[in-house]
C-alpha cells in the first residue's frame, strides 16, 4: 500500500509539472482551395484547405505569436 501511495503521488506531481509548462495550441488562417474564403482555426480543417497566415494567439487571428 506504501508502494502505491508513493507511485501515485509520483504521477500526481508530474502530470502537475507537464501541466504547468502546456500551452494552447496555435490559431491559423486557413483559406479554402475551392473559393479563397478564409477561416481562423486551430487545426487543419480538411484537405480543401491551405494554411494561409499565422500563427495567432486568439480565436479570431488578430494577435500574432511573434516569431522567436
Amino acid at each position: 500500500m506504501k508502494k502505491f501511495c508513493i507511485i501515485a503521488i509520483g504521477l500526481l506531481l508530474t502530470g502537475a509539472g507537464a501541466a504547468l509548462v502546456a500551452a494552447p495550441a496555435p490559431w491559423y488562417k486557413w483559406r479554402s482551395k475551392v473559393d479563397g474564403q478564409q477561416v481562423c482555426a486551430q487545426t487543419p480543417l480538411g484537405p480543401g484547405w491551405e494554411k494561409a497566415t499565422g500563427p495567432y494567439q486568439d480565436s479570431h487571428c488578430e494577435k500574432r505569436i511573434a516569431a522567436k
